[in-house]
This record gives structure tokens, sequence and C-alpha cells, in this order.
């Protein structure tokens, strides 16, 4: 459950126009009764806060974060939004995170590009080194927002400004929708008493979206960032803007922005690029039609097992059909968990038997190899090898599986933090730099350089594969099942599995002394 808190005016430029109608969309709604309808499914009784004088907002969300027990979704009443953006912004699994726009960017050259690479992982906008840049009052406006906050290519806001707080090259506007997980909900509800404590030192364009966030991040919160992306978010001031906004927002395509977000975005390379190109229309097609995740699920157990009948033949015609069948396995596997997120239907059950059943159809079509190799009157001994397969994948998952609970239980590295009323950012930032240094030795230096290396399209790829995820797995016996023999699957599954076993251990140990 989410508990949706509704901003009014906000104390700066904008004001709530809820009379303002969108003319371009069904039912001719005003902007306030279409967000209130969208919102109404995440928090039926949604907290609404008058926001006219900046202190007593920040209060009224103080006791509104207090009381929380799950997460929070700030978003400001004058909002035109898509139903997926709230939706994905909403399923976050980070502590929090802010909807961002960037500043435009003024046309370079490739020279200028390169240097401004060079110079800072949060990638200037001019070109002085930014250890030398001033702090300053962000005068610029962007979408009727001041430019006050500085976004990295470390996915998250390294600071926030104000009117009277300045900070360091700000690059970006916080657009307004805002989500805070319920672990961040007691700092939330300290900072914006802490906050309406000096309300008298902001500015009267101080968007309160804006203040609230200056404080999370000045109070050591981790703040992640989107963009919209394929989607649309606007806030509405003017019947002019209400019209450009309800024209906007029915020229994009938000279903297909939901089906691409249906396919998960840390898949492996074969997944990438053989299966999710058009499983996703397949999910879509399934969806419509009323196939829950589970049906889906059991299409793909019945595809496995019938590969693995055909492996326990022996023949090579029907190998060949083994393998195509445990390629189609593979697709319907992907299609249930792409069906539950575009449909949107999750269930403790679903995730279960999808888990449970992935190794199910492993070690079937393993025993199917195993039997036909022997009917074939090559002999038993292929037993051993299906064995050391079936040992080490099972050994695989265990250490996958201890690995994810141990490493949920490590808290969040903590950030620097720095008093509300300092006047700019310059502490803040040496502070995040000498953590930087910090977290660049020994074993922790050795671990980012490898994550930075992944910025290469080729050792991304490489460390997808390497791996030997589901998609690689069902990839291999399909290929060398159909073409050569089982002998030849199961030593290209050990040898490929032990590489994986050795490097995610080696990682893993790594991470887990740092």
């Amino acid at each position: 459950m989410t508990r949706v808190v509704l901003l009014g005016a906000s104390p700066g430029p904008d004001t709530s126009p809820t009379g303002l109608r969108l003319a371009a969309l069904p039912g001719n709604p005003t902007v306030a009764e279409r967000l209130r309808s969208q919102l109404a499914s995440l928090d039926p009784r949604f907290a609404t806060i008058e926001s006219g004088d900046v202190a007593t907002a920040l209060h009224a969300l103080a006791d509104v974060a207090e009381s929380a027990t799950e997460s929070l979704f700030i978003i400001p009443e004058n909002s035109v939004v898509h139903d997926e953006l709230i939706y994905q912004i909403t399923k976050t699994k980070r502590g929090a995170l802010a909807l961002v726009a960037k500043r435009p960017r003024p046309e370079v050259t490739e020279e200028e590009q390169q240097q401004e690479e060079e110079e800072d992982d949060t990638g200037p906008d001019e070109y002085v080194p930014i250890d030398e840049a001033e702090p300053e009052i962000g005068l610029e406006r962007v979408e009727g927002l001041p430019l006050r906050a500085r976004i990295g290519k470390s996915g998250r806001v390294v600071s926030v400004g104000t009117a009277h707080h300045a900070v360091t090259r700000p690059n970006a506007i916080l657009l307004g929708p805002l989500h805070v997980s319920a672990r961040n909900a007691p700092t939330l509800a300290q900072t914006c008493r802490d906050l309406a404590a000096m309300a008298s030192t902001f500015g009267e364009d101080d968007d309160l979206v804006q203040l609230i966030v200056f404080g999370l991040v000045r109070n050591g919160v981790s703040v992640g960032i989107r963009g919209r992306r394929d989607l649309f978010y606007r806030r509405v001031t003017t019947q002019e803007e209400v019209n450009e906004a309800g024209a906007e927002i029915i020229g994009i395509d938000e279903d297909r922005a939901r089906l691409n977000n249906a396919v998960k975005g840390a898949d492996g390379f074969f997944t990438t690029f053989f299966v999710s190109t058009y499983s996703r229309f397949i999910a879509r097609w399934a969806a419509r039609r009323g196939l829950t995740p589970n049906q889906v699920t059991l299409i793909s157990i019945t595809l496995g097992v019938a590969a693995a009948a055909c492996f326990a033949t022996g023949d090579r015609p029907w190998m060949v059909l083994g393998g195509v069948l445990i390629y189609f396995a593979f697709v319907f596997d992907c299609v249930d968990g792409q069906v539950a997120r575009y449909a949107r239907k999750f269930g403790v059950l679903g995730a279960w038997l999808d888990a449970t059943f992935d190794r199910f159809k492993e070690y079937v079509v393993f025993a199917g190899l195993a039997v036909g190799w022997v009917v074939s009157g090559n002999g038993d001994d292929i037993w051993i090898l299906a064995l050391a397969a079936i040992g080490l994948q099972t050994t695989r998952h265990l250490l996958d599986f201890s690995f994810g609970i141990s490493n949920r239980r490590k808290p969040p590295s903590p950030l620097p933090t720095i008093a509300l009323d300092a006047p700019d950012d310059r502490e803040l930032r040496q502070k995040l730099t000498r953590r930087k240094v910090e977290r660049s030795q020994g074993l922790r230096g050795v671990l980012k350089m490898w994550t930075k290396a992944g910025r290469f399209r080729a050792v991304h790829w490489a460390r997808k594969m390497i791996v030997f995820p589901i998609g690689e797995r069902f990839a291999a016996i399909a290929i060398t099942a159909a073409l050569f023999d089982a002998r030849i699957t199961f030593i290209t599954l050990v040898i490929w599995g032990s590489v994986a076993a050795a490097y995610t251990l080696t990682g893993r140990l790594m991470r887990s002394l740092v």
C-alpha cells in the first residue's frame, strides 16, 4: 500500500488549476479531478495538503510522514501525468525517488563533450572544472521551475539549492512527483519540521517539493532520479498549458510504454536479443485474452516436459524438435513474468511456481538427455555428467539465494550530511569527494573499476553472459542437443557453469569483504 500526499498550490509561482479542463481527454475532466481519480487506486483516502503557507504545509507533511507505515507518494495537484508513470515511480525499490528533467543542453562540439566527460563524472554544463566552480543561486527557469538541483551520473540528486542556499552548477529541476520509502518516512518527518522552523529563509519561488528534497539530501538520504522517458508529466497553471498538455499526452502511446516496461531491463544477452524482441507482444496478446501468469507458466512447463520427452528418444529428428521446444519453453517462461508486469497481476503463488518450475524444467530436460543417450546404446556413464550438471546448478542456486538474503540485511552505506542552514553545498561536495576517494581504494576500487568497465558495450554483454543465466543455459541446451549430442550438452553446461560459479563466487566474496 502507498500513502498518497496531494500538494495544493505550491508556495512558488504555481497555482492549483482545479477548474481548468482537459478538453482533449474523454469526459473533459478538470486537472484535479483526473489526478484524484488516478490516485484513488493507490490510496482511496489520500492526504491533501494546502501549501499556501510553506511552514504550515511542511508541518502537515511531517504529521503525515510521522504516522505513515507505508511508502509515501507526494505529487502536486496541478499535475498532468500518465498512469504508467505513476505506477513506475511508486514501484521503485529506491529509498527515495524524484522525477527530474535535465537542463536543455546547448549544442557542443565533440572536443567540448570530451572535455566535459573528463572533468567530472557528473557531467558539467560549463567547461570550468567543477572543483573551481562557485556555488550559485539558480536563477534560470526550466518549465516554470527554478533550476536549483544538481544530479549526477551516479543516478541520484547530488545537491539542491533554494533562493538563499547556493548549489554548485545546477543542471536539473525537480518536476514534482516524489516517492519516499517507509524506512525514510521518519527522516522525512523530522526534515519537514526542521525546514518549517527556517521557513522565513526561503524565497517566494522556492517550490515545496524542491525544499523537501533539499532537506532530505542534506540529511543524508539518497534520492534517486528518473526522467519521463517515453511517458508524460507536466505541471500546468493556465488553460493554454492545459490544452498543450492534453494534446501531448494523447499523442504518446502509453500502452507501448507499459509493454516495454513489462520487459526486465537487466536480462542477459540471449534473452534481450533473441526473446524479448517479440515475447512482449505475446504477453500483451495473452493478457488481453485473459490468460493469467500462472497459466502461461503451465504452458512453459508443458513445453519443457515435451522437450525432455523428445530428447529421451535419442533420435536426431526428435533431438532437433526438443531443441525447438526447450527454446519456446524459455520464451513462455519470459512471457509469464511479462504478463504479470503488463497486467499487474502479481502473487506469491505465481512467483513460487515460476522459480520452482524453472529448476524442474532444467532437471527434467537433463534426465531426458541422459535417457536418450542410454537408449541410443552409448552407455550409462552419461549419468555422471548429468548429475554433475544438476549438482553444479543446484549449488549455484543455493549460493544465489543465500547471498541475496544476506545482502538484503546489509544496511545501505550512509551518505554525508550538512546543516540545513549552511549557505551553500561546498561542505557537502567536499565530503562526497572524500567518500569517493575512500571508496576507490582496495577491493572497493577494484569493484568500482569493474563496474565502470560495464560502460563499454562489449564488456557489459560479456559480463552478462559469463554468469551463465537461464537464457544462455537454455540456448546452450537447445543448440548443442540439436546439433551434437547429450554428452556435448553436459560438457558445455559443466564447463560454462564452473566458470560462471568461479566468477560469481569471487565477486560476491569481494563484495562481502568491503
